[in-house]
C-alpha cells in the first residue's frame, strides 16, 4: 500500500460508534500526537497535532470494545481526503485516516 500512515498517540475522547443503514458499524475518534523540540530561541516547545480517525466494520467493533479516552495507541491506515458543503453553503475540506490496524499500547490490555 503506497498511501500509508502510522501514528502513535493518545485517544482524545471516547470513540463515537454508530450503525449505518446496512447494519455495518462505523467509528470516529481523534488521536493526539505530541512532539517536543527547541525553537530558534533555544526554548522548549510542545506541539500537539490532532488526527481524525475513521474505522469500519470489524475495526469499528474493536475500537468500540477496546478504546477509551487517554489510551495510548498505534494506528495504521491510509489518508482519505474529502470535501463537502456546510449548512452555510461554504465548501469545506477534511482529511481523515481510515483505520486498517490498531495496537493498544497500554500494558493493561492487548491490541487487535
Amino acid at each position: 500500500m503506497k498511501n500509508r500512515v502510522t501514528l502513535v498517540g493518545n485517544v482524545g475522547q471516547a470513540p463515537e460508534v454508530r450503525t449505518i443503514a446496512n447494519g455495518r458499524k462505523m467509528a470516529r475518534l481523534s488521536v493526539a500526537t505530541n512532539e517536543r523540540y527547541k525553537n530558534n530561541q533555544d526554548e522548549w516547545v510542545n506541539d500537539t497535532q490532532w488526527h481524525n480517525i475513521v474505522a469500519w466494520g470489524k475495526q469499528a467493533e474493536a475500537v468500540e470494545q477496546k478504546l477509551s479516552k487517554g489510551d495510548e495507541v498505534m494506528i495504521e491506515g491510509k489518508l482519505v481526503h474529502s470535501e463537502y458543503t456546510d449548512k452555510e453553503g461554504i465548501k469545506r475540506y477534511s482529511t481523515d485516516i481510515e483505520l486498517h490496524g490498531l495496537l493498544l499500547l497500554d500494558k493493561k490490555q492487548s491490541g487487535s
